[in-house]
């Protein structure tokens, strides 16, 4: 048990008695007295090849850390740990939905990178560079990934599951010399062939592209190649007797882009830096998860998420721990089967999965997890969205029995790593199901209205950062006007995140979903996740989207879709004893318009509820533009979910 202490810490808002421990206070404060001096510690306890002149320097809206420093990504995930005798240490365990297993050493990683790193200069590609990836999450990508960052070339990810239009826009952005992929990904026990939508995509967006790269993993795909083409042992044959050297990045020089979540249809690339994102996932890592070089550590993540660059390759690498990389759905072929692999085989000390996948597995029942042995699992993360307390309740209580913690936290693309969370490496403090805990030490975050007034406790407000932190990412590429425009002059002097929140008596930070998302029924505003939550009270619901329907006499109300529970069936008297719960949780100002039961609901490749699709689905309306929502990939899947869920309700 984690002994608890009480003391009290002023937040922006709240001035009551609170549960922050007095080391996480004394954390708080020295951040806050004097940042510059708080992250010169951080940054000191990892490898430099040179320490920096400056601190932190601030232009707005962008910003500079740890000016003049030298340094570099790859190096200290790989070649430190090498050179300090861990080279026969574990560094990757790949392990995929057919039962295929394959471990590597920090050593043996290392080798691959180099030979990678060569292969990388014979195709020409040099510091400063782009190259596209749009592989399986798989060490070979990671791999690709490392070798990139090492000789100063910037990655840039594509989530295998998106379309041709969504990584030709990618390509497209980036100005990218080189495409990899794979000829197929393994996904529910089928090959899903990829290099078909890297033809289609370099019709949309490929002008920069000078090669692409297949790494062929199926002798009977075949394609129809160009003159562009490269098989994977070809583009390495050709690195035999080329440099591969590590290059001295300074440390505001990016080390890879990722497009970020956004409703616009051009890609938003979010740059992050070798020095400052070093730094913070590196810190973070250690004061929100724990994590330490002893570590056997899951992220469930895809590559192509910003969870799968922070917390499945950068940051365990840097600590020097055990890195499990899987590849395939969560819950196929049994819901047990891959999640039982990791934890009992393989030893996981420590999981970071995302609450959609906690109610995905929550759906099949208690069974499939309790039977698993937990008993080595120290603690389990989660982030991507709020994970709501029947969610957390499930895991931490039903299948963990309360042995280990489960523990919410938020954060963003541009953010890097963890901006709210609980510092379980510092000092666990109590859980709060539902709250995201606090802004982490060096995190100066305030709820605002959106004319900047600070918002009293337990008042909804936009979640705002006042002061940049290492993490947060400096510009987007290419676009350093709409930077600007779209983070810092939204809400002047403040980083506007884009998300509802509130911070309670306690100073806990409450979650309430997208700004723009927020219902408002006769004059009370509503989170979309509050609703969600309370619907996931009752014991029948697996997940819930809800909506804000325009009415005439409140403004809106809740247009709600319900996915039940395996062994439930959808009924009349269950329909109202769920609008009751609702009710019961949330007060009469929760008022539900119409309770769909559906089979199925409308999400991202990144598993967010896509609720343009619910609200064009209650308006009766064609969702003939979500080809702008954040995941183009998902276009499809959310035309035929639109379809359906349409027929359901004109059947019902």
């Amino acid at each position: 048990m984690v002994s608890i202490h009480w003391s009290t810490y002023t937040a922006p808002g709240v001035s009551r008695s609170t549960l922050i421990t007095p080391v996480v206070q004394r954390w708080i404060e020295d951040a806050r007295q004097d940042p510059d001096a708080f992250w010169d510690r951080a940054a000191r306890q990892l490898p430099w090849f040179r320490t920096w002149d400056k601190v932190f320097d601030w232009t707005p809206p962008t910003f500079r850390w740890f000016v003049g420093g030298e340094t570099n990504l790859a190096y200290n995930a790989l070649d430190h740990h090498v050179a300090h005798g861990r080279g026969g240490h574990a560094a990757l365990i790949y392990l995929n939905e057919r039962g295929e297993r394959v471990v590597y050493t920090y050593a043996q990683v290392l080798h691959e990178v180099k030979r990678l790193a060569s292969a990388l200069r014979a195709l020409g590609i040099r510091k400063g560079d782009r190259i596209t990836i749009y592989m399986p999450t798989s060490p070979e990508a990671i791999m690709l990934m490392l070798a990139a960052v090492r000789i100063g070339a910037i990655h840039s990810v594509v989530f295998a599951g998106f379309g041709a239009n969504a990584l030709g826009d990618r390509i497209a952005a980036s100005g990218s010399k080189a495409v990899f992929t794979a000829d197929v990904t393994y996904r529910k026990g089928k090959d899903v062939a990829l290099t078909p939508m890297v033809d289609d995509a370099l019709q949309i967006g490929g002008a920069s592209v000078d090669h692409v790269v297949v790494w062929e993993r199926q002798s009977s795909v075949r394609r129809q190649a160009d003159q562009r083409t490269v098989s994977w042992q070809e583009f390495l044959d050709r690195g035999v007797g080329h440099s591969s050297d590590v290059e001295r990045m300074e440390a505001n020089e990016p080390a890879w882009i990722l497009a970020t979540s956004g409703t616009t249809a051009k890609p938003k690339l979010a740059i992050h830096t070798h020095g400052g994102y070093q730094v913070h996932i590196a810190s973070m890592g250690k004061w929100c998860f724990g994590l330490n070089e002893h570590d056997v550590w899951w992220a469930t993540s895809d590559i192509g998420w910003i969870v799968g660059h922070s917390y499945m390759v950068y940051a365990p690498l840097i600590a020097g721990c055990t890195s499990v990389v899987f590849e395939g759905a969560l819950d196929h072929p049994r819901p047990d089967t891959n999640w039982r692999a990791v934890v009992e085989e393989f030893g996981a000390t420590g999981i970071f999965t995302s609450p959609t996948a906690v109610r995905l597995l929550m759906r099949y029942g208690d069974a499939p997890l309790l039977g698993v042995d937990h008993s080595r699992l120290e603690r389990v993360v989660c982030a991507g969205e709020v994970l709501n307390a029947p969610a957390w309740d499930w895991l931490q209580n039903t299948i963990l029995k309360g042995r280990a913690p489960v523990i919410d936290h938020m954060w963003q693309t541009e953010t890097g790593g963890p901006a709210f969370g609980n510092p379980y490496g510092i000092d666990l403090l109590p859980i709060k199901p539902g709250s995201a805990t606090i802004p982490l030490p060096g995190i100066e975050a305030a709820v605002v209205t959106m004319d900047g007034v600070p918002c009293g406790a337990n008042e909804k407000g936009i979640m705002t950062i006042r002061r940049p932190f290492p993490g947060l990412t400096p510009a987007l590429w290419g676009e350093p006007d709409r930077y600007g425009r779209d983070y810092w002059q939204r809400i002047p002097g403040a980083y506007y995140s884009g998300d509802s929140a509130h911070i309670d008596d306690d100073g806990y930070v409450w979650f309430a979903g997208r700004a723009d998302e927020i219902i408002k029924i006769a004059g009370h505003r509503i989170g979309t996740i509050e609703v969600e939550s309370a619907f996931l009270r009752h014991p029948s619901v697996a997940e819930c989207g809800v909506i804000g329907r325009p009415d005439d006499t409140r403004g809106e109300v809740v247009s709600a879709f319900v996915l039940l529970k395996h062994g439930h069936t959808a009924s009349p008297e269950l329909k109202k004893t769920l609008v009751e719960t609702v009710r019961h949780e949330l007060g009469p100002v929760a008022v539900i318009g119409e309770l769909n039961f559906v089979s199925m609901l409308p999400k991202t490749r990144s598993g967010k509820i896509m609720r343009r699709v619910l609200r064009a689905v209650v308006l009766d309306r064609d969702p003939g533009d979500i080809t702008t929502i954040e995941d183009e990939g998902s276009v499809d899947d959310a035309r035929q979910a639109w379809r359906q869920m349409r027929a359901e309700m004109k059947s019902a």
